[in-house]
């Protein structure tokens, strides 16, 4: 898996309850952002497919 920052990457993020989101700025503050299946499912539903493995609650 790659470990550097491709470009000028930024995502968004809405999800307050996440340390490493800036709410004034709607941004995820991490250089690099691990998108994982929810556990235990393979759905092929995108909101079973791609959920942030980086979360952190507050």
């Amino acid at each position: 898996m790659a470990q550097n920052k491709a470009g000028n990457q930024t995502i968004g993020c809405t999800v307050t309850s996440c340390r490493h989101n800036d709410e004034q700025s709607h941004y995820c503050q991490l250089n690099r952002v691990e998108i994982e299946p929810c556990r235990g499912c393979h759905t092929g539903d995108p909101a079973d497919e791609s959920l942030c493995g980086s979360y952190r609650a507050k």
